[in-house]
């Protein structure tokens, strides 16, 4: 496929897959990008796999060839809330027994493309939904924190959705060392509903709920390093900056900073271990800086005072988010030529604190173990890819801060399969 014809089908393909939601696993980012990596829990920051690699580490692109990689994955969370019967009636209370969220299977595409310059030199283009996060409750879950007419409405949810497009370069600075940049351009949409009550703590009222989708744009940089420090031994480096969004006018009343929702930066590092031949051990941590976004990482204790502007504002209420770190732990066995397996388990601190449930039923990303297994068969130059992901169901307990009395905690459980292609030239 020629570089003319692929950036074309890359526009169309942006174009078709953006209103597609994302996946969240760590708090709202994937837990890997590309098949093979998610087969092993997200770990690959030392070990070139596809060309999907410069999501992860953008330094090994040099090293996977030439080749087209097309996937799509089926994601499948479970999640909710469930509030106790022991909360002041009618006093900005939430609705006893648990809520579940509709809204079930997300189908999220991928698709990668990496040219050798030469033998020292590559350049390669990725997209794909990264992250993301949605809730859609059926009930007016805020009723009873009505205020005059602001009365709430079904459905109750937010459904934010992200896009990335890189455009790799990477170079081999000896045989065994490179380093990677690449420059990301990114789109988010964002749609808030059932939020009506809280119009009167905003510092723009009508920019809080129920305005459809909005847009937002903006770009980043990762450079990454890898190195190849003996035949059994590799390591590897990445870091993204913080991605530099334009402001969601929309719901500018509702977010921190007037709708700012930039996209927090991560720091990757990786080691690859050869323990024979055909088995390789990979570890990773990632470190993603949610605290570096203050619509994320702002308080988000609801405890609404008359008269007083607390949405919207610099300072205002967020999701009250901690930085996460993730350990990711993957185990390669190449069986033979064209059949390897692969797997891997990941686990994570809890983004979410006890004292920041009430908001976070909007964005109950309670998970932090992810336990995950797959394979490649190569057919004709062909590689055949499957990943699997469960992560069990975790809760974060809590108390509703506006009545002093109801317990209440948030859950979610996730599966996912995903299938790709990989196409060698």
């Amino acid at each position: 496929m020629s570089v003319k014809k692929f950036l074309a089908a890359l526009i169309i393909s942006s174009v078709l897959f953006f209103p597609l939601r994302a996946a969240a696993t760590n708090g709202y980012w994937s837990h890997g990008h590309g098949t093979k990596s998610k087969a092993m829990a997200g770990a690959g920051a030392a070990l070139p796999l596809s060309g999907m690699d410069a999501a992860d580490n953008p330094a090994t692109m040099v090293y996977v060839g030439n080749r087209l990689d097309l996937g799509v994955s089926a994601f499948r969370p479970s999640r909710g809330f469930t509030a106790d019967d022991n909360g002041q009636s009618g006093v900005a209370s939430l609705p006893s027994g648990t809520s579940t969220s509709r809204n079930d299977t997300f189908i999220i595409p991928h698709l990668a493309r990496n040219w050798l310059l030469d033998d020292k030199a590559s350049l390669g283009i990725t997209m794909g939904g990264h992250g993301g996060m949605n809730t859609q409750y059926d009930s007016p879950v805020f009723a009873s924190f009505n205020n005059g007419s602001n009365l709430a409405t079904s459905p109750t949810g937010i459904d934010l959705r992200q896009i990335f497009l890189g455009l790799t370069y990477s170079r081999k600075i000896t045989p065994d060392h490179a380093i990677g940049i690449t420059p990301i351009f990114a789109g988010q949409s964002i749609k808030v509903s059932g939020l009506e009550p809280f119009k009167a703590y905003s510092l723009d009222p009508d920019a809080v709920t129920n305005k459809g989708y909005d847009y937002s744009y903006g770009a980043g940089l990762k450079i990454g390093w890898y190195s190849r420090l003996t035949d059994t031994f590799a390591i590897g480096l990445s870091y993204q900056s913080r991605m530099w969004m334009s402001r969601f006018n929309s719901y500018q009343g509702l977010f921190a900073e007037q709708g700012d929702f930039d996209i927090p930066p991560q720091f990757n590092a990786g080691i690859a271990y050869k323990l024979t031949p055909t088995l390789t051990l990979l570890a990773d941590v990632q470190r993603i800086f949610y605290e570096e976004v203050k619509t994320i990482s702002n308080t988000s204790n609801l405890v609404f005072t008359p008269g007083t502007i607390q949405l919207g504002t610099d300072s205002g209420l967020g999701f009250g988010w901690n930085n996460v770190t993730i350990e990711k732990f993957g185990l390669q066995w190449e069986y033979r030529p064209d059949l390897v397996f692969r797997g891997g388990y990941s686990h994570s601190n809890q983004a979410i604190g006890s004292e920041q449930v009430l908001f976070n039923i909007l964005a109950p990303a309670t998970v932090r173990d992810h336990f995950t297994f797959g394979f490649t068969r190569v057919v004709n130059h062909i590689d055949l890819n499957f990943s699997f992901l469960y992560a069990p169901e975790d809760r974060v307990y809590g108390t509703n801060p506006n009545t002093g009395s109801q317990t209440m905690n948030l859950h979610m459980d996730q599966i996912e399969v995903e299938f790709s292609l990989g196409f060698c030239f």
